[in-house]
């Protein structure tokens, strides 16, 4: 497996290649890639997508991927480390949790309003134009870019469904998850009787409800979510434990423990010690790497 490093906070540049040697690849950093032109596909973490002028395409720390390329592709490659997303001050900062973390979970484009599309081919265009120019504040102009580019890719990643669940399903159910991510930090307002009441349901038919449409029921659903997002702060955070807690609204270090070594096996200051012991692994090699600015 090829392991690759970037050492600077971000990296720009095109790519124009009619194949890609690298297989099996593997980053410690985050990588967008616009795809121009051409067609192929892209596999992730073994889940294979077609790919196609106007995707956007995101892999994640730790991803294994590798392209099959038919013909010749353009590219706009956009990397970026972990610490790059902590610098900066996010407003939507639960939106670039679901970039950081969710990603890896939604093989192909994450792209799916027509709107956001638009404007992404605008943003790669301008992006684009600068790599290919020496103008003074370059270098600020592409950051403020790539900044939009990350949340109008989190905007479109940031609800976060079950697995089973249908990109068709029914609106209220998309609703009742929307209510349950806004509210993850809330205990009391994701208590049974409290959401029943939000959307009109019995507590009883809640739950029914919910479990037909998502395969689990919602308590399983806000604790996974739950440990994601704990997760998150775990590997991407300085946020020490108990500081965790206290936004998760959990009564103290103990409970937090108990709660994440139930689901995960091991303890929340174990976890953080292996995943980001992990992360700042420094691999090296690469598929793309001509044309970096």
């Amino acid at each position: 497996m090829a392991r690759e490093n970037i050492y600077q906070s971000l990296e720009v540049f095109y790519e124009h290649i009619d194949s890609c040697l690298q297989r099996d690849r593997q980053f410690n950093f985050f990588e967008m890639i616009y795809v121009i032109s051409g067609i192929g596909n892209h596999v992730v973490n073994e889940n294979i997508k077609n790919f196609a002028a106007g995707d956007l395409l995101l892999i994640t720390p730790n991803d294994c991927h590798e392209f099959n390329l038919q013909g010749v592709c353009e590219f706009m490659v956009i990397r970026f480390g972990a610490q790059y997303i902590k610098e900066f001050q996010w407003k939507s900062i639960d939106h670039i949790e679901c970039l950081l973390y969710y990603a890896s979970h939604l093989p192909g484009s994450v792209l799916s309003g027509q709107e956001d599309q638009k404007m992404v081919a605008s943003l790669i265009q301008n992006l684009r134009q600068i790599t290919i120019s020496e103008s003074v504040y370059n270098e600020d102009i592409s950051r403020h870019l790539v900044n939009a580019l990350i949340v109008i890719a989190a905007r479109n990643i940031a609800v976060v469904r079950p697995q089973y669940i249908s990109a068709q399903a029914d609106h209220r159910i998309l609703l009742i998850l929307e209510y349950i991510q806004k509210h993850i930090r809330f205990p009391k307002l994701l208590k049974a009787d409290v959401m029943a009441e939000k959307f009109g349901f019995s507590p009883t038919y809640l739950g029914s409800y919910f479990q037909k449409h998502c395969n689990e029921s919602v308590q399983q659903y806000i604790s996974s979510y739950k440990i994601r997002l704990i997760e998150h702060r775990l590997r991407f955070s300085d946020k020490r434990i108990h500081e965790i807690a206290d936004e998760f609204g959990f009564a103290d270090e103990s409970h937090i423990n108990k709660f994440f070594k139930r689901h995960k096996g091991q303890s929340l200051k174990a976890f953080r010690m292996e995943s980001t012991s992990y992360i700042h692994e420094r691999p090296e090699g690469s598929c793309f790497e001509s044309y970096k600015t």
